[in-house]
């Protein structure tokens, strides 16, 4: 792939969501693990864990902070006989409480019961600084279908529904009467327009919450444009940074791999023109070529129900440089099986969390 000589600097940072389990490879509460550093807390969900790092100038610096704060997290998890588990979805399993809170009431009024769905799914989110931003978004829109390289777990309750479940859930069900609130969006040519989408998507759920019997004051209370969907792709203040949440939750090397790769394309940008052009992409010396939105769209879905064993996504992914040979997904290695059952999901949450722990040890031997 080739970069042209002077790439500028991105700060960037990871936040990923791992299920808690007990060493059964039961559901159980992070409780003192979000006690462990200002970047560890809880989620919307009680069984779910989130650990961001702090922004990081170089790709060096982000790996070290990585591993030191999953170093740290896992050994008070073995403190409290606890185990993290890299899936997209917990497999099968019970029915998952989320944390009372006024927003999620809110978003239940709103959205019903197909709101439960986002209980059962874990991600990554990858963060990088705000330079060209215009480019920044309409390339990680481009860049979609690379959430195939981290597709960690086909099952939803014990049923095979997509390569990537969570992918699936999210934009499939969760957000099926709600498109524009849970799904990609097109490419844009200004922030404005970006921010003028926001606005129109709260401006629509506000309608929707009064209209479900929700005060309009606690809509504002709780919602803002900018807070009010949970699309792929968002815009965030902190840093500020554009956000990349397409991934599933998977292992640390892999998502390290993941983030070092798309950084890649994103320190590219300042130095090069952005083109929207065909159904193919290319990285040239000056020049990011990237396919229409509706090319996107389409390797997209694939990307969620084929994963990388498509030869259309794998071939589209090696276009923006990712080394796809690379990637052992996690949803290769489990996938096949008609029904799993709540004790083989068990088995396969420990399974893993196993694995995390050995990939934590690697990558820390490595360094």
């Amino acid at each position: 792939m080739p970069f042209t000589a002077l790439l500028i600097s991105v700060k960037k940072a990871i936040e990923v969501e791992y299920w808690v389990i007990n060493s059964d490879g039961g559901l159980t509460t992070p409780e003192e693990l979000t006690d462990v550093s200002e970047y560890t807390e809880k989620e919307f969900v009680k069984p779910l864990f989130e650990l961001k790092t702090p922004p990081c100038e170089t790709m060096a610096d982000l790996r070290a902070t990585f591993i030191d704060q999953l170093d740290e997290i896992l050994a008070r998890a073995d403190e409290l006989d606890k185990l993290l588990v890299p899936l997209g979805t917990p497999i099968n399993c019970e029915e998952i409480e989320r944390l009372s809170s006024e927003r999620g009431r809110i978003q239940k009024r709103v959205i019903g019961t197909e709101f439960d769905y986002a209980s059962y799914c874990a991600g990554t989110h990858i963060h990088f600084e705000q330079q060209n931003v215009v480019d920044q978004l309409n390339t990680l829109i481009a860049l979609d279908p690379a959430l195939a390289l981290l597709n960690s777990s086909p099952y939803f309750q014990g049923t095979d529904v997509a390569n990537s479940a969570r992918a699936y859930l999210y934009r499939k069900k969760c957000y099926e009467d709600y498109p524009k609130h849970g799904q990609l969006w097109d490419y844009v040519e200004t922030v404005g327009e970006w921010e003028t989408r926001l606005q129109h998507r709260f401006e629509e759920f506000k309608a929707a919450a009064i209209e479900a019997g929700v005060d309009g004051d606690d809509v504002d209370a709780n919602f803002s444009p900018n807070t009010v969907v949970w699309t792929p792709v968002r815009l965030r203040k902190e840093m500020p940074t554009v956000e990349w949440r397409s991934p599933d939750a998977s292992l640390p090397s892999q998502i390290l791999r993941l983030t070092r790769e798309a950084n890649a394309v994103m320190e590219q940008i300042p130095n090069s023109v952005v083109r929207i052009d065909g159904d193919e992409a290319e990285i040239g010396q000056d020049t990011i070529t990237i396919p229409t939105f509706d090319v996107v769209c389409d390797y997209a879905e694939e990307a969620i129900h084929e994963g990388i064993e498509s030869e259309t996504v794998s071939g589209y992914l090696q276009q923006l440089g990712f080394d796809v040979q690379e990637y052992d997904t996690i949803t290769r290695e489990i996938a096949g099986r008609e029904i799993v059952s709540p004790r083989e999901a068990r088995d396969l949450r420990v399974k893993y969390a196993t694995r995390l722990k050995e990939d934590v040890k690697s990558l820390r031997e490595a360094a």
